[in-house]
């Protein structure tokens, strides 16, 4: 089950999935300079951000979080427990954002440029590829997607 949720009532359940999920992308791009790794709970409910959760009997084992900045969705966060790759549940959430958000033209993510499984699942999901850069050591690919919209 998807639902929104405040940061402040589940923060710590998120910055354990946070530290999981996150590992096997440092693993993957063989880096463990990826920010969320490092992030405090303290920083992380100063983050700003809005947060929806995928629950499996009550666990939490999906996070998506995005702020909306100039009538764009900003994907921030996109995370599953590791028992659970592969399942749909991503898609799940991204797709929730975007019926939920329908109003805004565009939305944006962006993930290591060696995360292999991620770019995949953007270009699958129809993100197309706007751009690279780099933060500290670590490549970074930009994805932007036009959504659809009626008129």
């Amino acid at each position: 089950m998807i639902k929104r949720f405040l940061i402040e009532k589940y923060g710590k359940e998120v910055l354990k999935l946070q530290k999981k999920s996150y590992q096997v992308e440092a693993e993957l791009i063989g880096s463990n300079e990826i920010p969320p790794l490092k992030e405090t709970l303290a920083q992380l409910k100063q983050c700003d951000e809005e947060f929806i959760g995928y629950f499996i009997d009550e666990e939490l084992v999906g996070v998506l979080s995005f702020k909306i900045v100039k009538d764009v969705i900003d994907l921030h966060r996109v995370m599953v427990h590791p028992d659970y790759f592969r399942k749909g549940i991503a898609k799940q959430m991204v797709d929730y954002v975007e019926k939920k958000m329908e109003s805004h033209p565009l939305m944006i993510v962006s993930t290591g440029a060696k995360n292999f499984p991620a770019i995949k699942f953007y270009l699958k999901l129809g993100f197309e590829k706007s751009g690279e850069s780099v933060f500290g050591d670590i490549g970074v690919v930009h994805f932007t997607k036009r959504l659809k919209r009626d008129g």
